[in-house]
C-alpha cells in the first residue's frame, strides 16, 4: 500500500469551529474557559474585541494558563476586518447590552453565526435589526438561556409537559434578590436603563423566558407598576443609608457601608475593572444610594399570554434573602416550586462581589429547592430532585456550554436551546411591562414588536 493510499483511508480530524469573543468583562470568563479549555476538542479560540486592551490581556493570560498562545486582539472599529482576517465561524457577544445588536448584526452579514448573552437587546428597533438581518442572512442566532437548563427547571418544564395538573390556568412568580447581587446591578452599567433596559430587560428576561417555555405561550397583553423604592439618592438619603461617596475605591466614607463593593479585594475585579480604569474611566463600584440611577428596583407585573394563561410576577432587588417561588395553577390541580439561594446576606462579605466562592463560616448557609405536586383529590407528592447547588446556575452554566461549544448537539426532547425568536419573546414581556409603567396603561405586546 502507497503512502498516498493509507492516508487517503485515515479518520480525517474534524475542523474545530472558530469562535471570536467580543465584549471581555467578567461574563466573558465563562466562554473564554469553555472554548479554550472544556471544550477545546470542538472549539478553537481566534480573537477578542473590546474597547479596553488591559481587559482582554487579562483574558489572554487566562488562556495562556490552558497552555495556548495569546489570540490577536481588536478595537470595536476594526470588529469586520477581524471577522476577515481570523477567519471567524461564530462570535460570542458579551458587551454592555445595548450594544449587542450591533455586534449580532454585523457578524451575521459577514457570514457567522452567532452565541449571545442575554438579554438578547434591549428595545423593540434594535430586536427588530437582529431579526431582520437573521432571516436576510439565514444564520444561526444562539441565546445563552443558561436557566433552561438547570435540572430543577428542566423537571418543571418535565412535570407541566406530561399534563400532571393539566391545562394551565394561571402562574404567580416571585423573585427575590438580596442585599449582596440585587444591590450589584446598581453599582454597575446597569444602573442605566439605556444601557440595560432596566431590571425588567436584562434580569426578569431570564424569568419571563423561563414561563414561555415551561406553558409554550406567548406574552399577549402585559400590564406593569415599578418604581425606584430602595436604591437611589433620595431614598438612601431618607433613611440614613447613604455615604458620601462616588464610588467605593479609595472612600474613606465608603469604610464600614455594607453596600461598597470592595474591588482591590477582588483579585479578578481588580485586574477587568480597578487595573484596567485609565483606559475608559469605567467605575465598577458605584455608590446605589448615589445619583444617575434610572432603572427600578420594586416591579409588579401581570400577563396575559396566547393560550389564555395569566400570570402575577415581581421582582425585588433589595430582599433580605434570595430566592424565588413559582406556582403553577392548572385544571388538574398545583405545581409548586420553592428556591432558597441564600437564606440571609452577612454584612462582613455583603462587599465582595455576587459570584464569587465564600467558604467556610461565609458560605450561604442553605441551599434547597423543593417542587410538590398537588393533584385534586390526592396527597401532595413531592418530586425528587437533582442536589441543590448554587455552582453555575444549578449546574446550569455547565450543561449549557457542553451543547453550545461540545461538537454535536444531543436530541433535546425538552427543547432547551434557544434561538433568536426565544430572544425576543422574552424581551417582549419587559419591553411592555416598561411600556406600561410609563403610561400607567396595559400594554398588548404587538404593538411593542409583532413576531
Amino acid at each position: 500500500m502507497t503512502a498516498s493510499a493509507a492516508h487517503s483511508t485515515a479518520t480525517p480530524t474534524a475542523r474545530r469551529t472558530r469562535y471570536a469573543v467580543v465584549g471581555l468583562g467578567s461574563r466573558a470568563q465563562m466562554f473564554v474557559r469553555a472554548i479554550a479549555s472544556t471544550h477545546a476538542e470542538h472549539a478553537e479560540l481566534v480573537a477578542f474585541c473590546d474597547v479596553n486592551s488591559t481587559r482582554m490581556q487579562v483574558h489572554n493570560r487566562t488562556v495562556q494558563g490552558f497552555g495556548l498562545p495569546p489570540v490577536p486582539t481588536y478595537q470595536p472599529q476594526d470588529f469586520r476586518s477581524m471577522l476577515e482576517r481570523e477567519r471567524v465561524d461564530t462570535v460570542v457577544v458579551s458587551t454592555i447590552d445595548r450594544t449587542h445588536d450591533e455586534y449580532i448584526v454585523a457578524a451575521l452579514r459577514a457570514g457567522c453565526d452567532v452565541v449571545t448573552e442575554k438579554p438578547m437587546t434591549t428595545d423593540a428597533e434594535r430586536c427588530r435589526r437582529i431579526l431582520d438581518a437573521q432571516a436576510e442572512t439565514g444564520r444561526a442566532v444562539t441565546v445563552t438561556f443558561n436557566y433552561r437548563y438547570n435540572p430543577v427547571h428542566a423537571k418543571v418544564r418535565e412535570v407541566i409537559a406530561d399534563g400532571a395538573i393539566g391545562e394551565i390556568g394561571s402562574v404567580h412568580f416571585e423573585w427575590l434578590l438580596d442585599t449582596r447581587h440585587g444591590a450589584d446591578y446598581f453599582r454597575r452599567w446597569h444602573r442605566d436603563k439605556a444601557n440595560s433596559g432596566g431590571l425588567m430587560v436584562h434580569k426578569a428576561t431570564h424569568h419571563f423566558d423561563l414561563v414561555n417555555w415551561w406553558i409554550a405561550s406567548s406574552p399577549e397583553v402585559v400590564f406593569g407598576l415599578g418604581k425606584l423604592f430602595f436604591y437611589g439618592s433620595a431614598n438612601g438619603t431618607r433613611r440614613e443609608l447613604a455615604h458620601p461617596y462616588a464610588r467605593a475605591h479609595g472612600a474613606e466614607s465608603a469604610a464600614g457601608d455594607p453596600f461598597a463593593l470592595d474591588l482591590a479585594g477582588s483579585p479578578t475585579l481588580r485586574a477587568l475593572y480597578l487595573d484596567a480604569e485609565h483606559e475608559d474611566g469605567y467605575h465598577r463600584d458605584q455608590n446605589v444610594f448615589g445619583d444617575g440611577i434610572t432603572i427600578e428596583d420594586d416591579m409588579t407585573v401581570a400577563v396575559r399570554y396566547r393560550s389564555g394563561a395569566t400570570m402575577s410576577y415581581h421582582l425585588t432587588a433589595y430582599s433580605p434573602w434570595e430566592g424565588y417561588h413559582v406556582a403553577f395553577n392548572g385544571s388538574q390541580g398545583r405545581l409548586e416550586l420553592d428556591v432558597v439561594e441564600n437564606s440571609f446576606v452577612d454584612p462582613g462579605t455583603a462587599g465582595k462581589a455576587p459570584g464569587e466562592a465564600l467558604h467556610g463560616v461565609e458560605a450561604a448557609p442553605e441551599h434547597s429547592s423543593r417542587l410538590t405536586v398537588r393533584r385534586h383529590w390526592e396527597k401532595p407528592l413531592e418530586i425528587d430532585l437533582p442536589e441543590a447547588t448554587g455552582e453555575g446556575h444549578g449546574g446550569g452554566d455547565a450543561r449549557m456550554l457542553a451543547e453550545i461549544f461540545g461538537g454535536q448537539r444531543p436530541a433535546d426532547p425538552l427543547g432547551r436551546a434557544s434561538t433568536h425568536r426565544d430572544g425576543a419573546q422574552s424581551l417582549l414581556t419587559g419591553l411592555a411591562a416598561n411600556r406600561s409603567f410609563e403610561t400607567g396603561l396595559p400594554v398588548h405586546v404587538d404593538e411593542i414588536l409583532a413576531l
